[in-house]
């Protein structure tokens, strides 16, 4: 299960989606600037989100690099999973979704329910 993250924590993790690579403490105070951030505010900040394992940890020199477990798709994707699992009815719960998107997006679902039903297809 996949915690939700905080305004603050929540802009970290977009630092890191958008750069795609891992990241220095500095590396992510610099790309907030203007929030006006100290340095370890943004420390404590990757530091809670590695414990709760939404990024990882490498050693570089005396420093840690950041950077996203998974895609900002991957992450919102589990959240929705996570919230399917707090329904005692998951159909009910994926109907509800289903009648409430657009008109786009039940194109989307609809190619997306279609792929998963030829999985080995890699079109």
């Amino acid at each position: 299960m996949v915690g939700r993250l905080g305004e603050l924590e929540r802009t970290v993790m977009d630092v890191l989606w958008d750069r795609g690579e891992p990241c220095l403490v500095r590396d992510v105070v610099h790309a907030l600037a203007s929030r006006d951030l100290a340095y370890t505010t943004v420390m404590t900040v990757l530091d809670r989100l590695e414990k709760k394992g939404v990024v990882r940890r490498r050693r570089d020199g005396r420093a840690w690099r950041y950077e996203a477990v998974s895609s900002r798709d991957g992450y919102v994707a589990q959240l929705m999973l996570d919230a399917l699992d707090l329904t005692g009815d998951r159909s009910a719960a994926l109907t509800r979704f289903a009648m409430s998107v657009s008109e786009p997006e039940v194109e989307v679902l609809s190619q997306a329910l279609e792929k998963a039903r030829r999985p080995d297809d890699t079109a």
